[in-house]
């Protein structure tokens, strides 16, 4: 796979379904994608006791690569709690102190945000801007974000896989 999209789903429900639709979005304009469900990872919650010790620590590499040969990110994520979820806090927690060079994994790359909450979603969407923003991403400034109120478009998806794609 030369050129693609990877989208991260942190969770297993709904955001997984909302990452597959983006997936066949992108596929529709020609662009290849690589969907990872963080909550298949089954990565231990990151402490400073566990980072070095080999026994204990997840192998990040792999994960890594597909991150540092991605041309963007589309992150999938609900709302727990007012901010954004365990499995994504915990990826980016780990790949942060396993890779060689961490920043370059999200250092100018394009990151669009997308959730499907329960609630309103809005605290996650600007806890996720906020950290990918700190991290150096370019994040979109437009965002998906589906809830009882708030149902899927494909017209507002066609628009943020193109604002990916430009």
């Amino acid at each position: 796979m030369d050129s693609y999209v990877l989208v991260l789903a942190a969770s297993s429900g709904k955001n997984l379904d909302l990452a597959h639709r983006f997936s066949e979005s992108f596929t529709e304009k020609g662009m290849e994608t690589q969907i990872v469900d963080l909550t298949t990872l089954h990565w231990p919650v990151y402490t400073s006791e566990l980072d070095g010790d080999p026994e204990r620590e997840p192998d990040t590499a792999t994960l890594s690569d597909l991150i540092l040969n991605s041309e963007a990110l589309v992150i999938c994520a609900p709302e727990y709690n007012g901010v954004m979820p365990p499995a994504l806090n915990n990826t980016i927690a780990w790949l942060s102190v396993q890779s060689d060079d961490f920043r370059r994994l999200f250092n100018n790359r394009t990151v669009l945000l997308a959730t499907h909450s329960g609630g309103g979603g809005a605290h996650c969407l600007m806890a996720m801007r906020h950290q990918f923003s700190f991290l150096g991403s370019n994040v979109i400034g437009r965002t998906m974000n589906l809830n009882k109120s708030k149902p899927f478009s494909q017209e507002k998806m066609d628009d943020l896989v193109g604002r990916v794609l430009e």
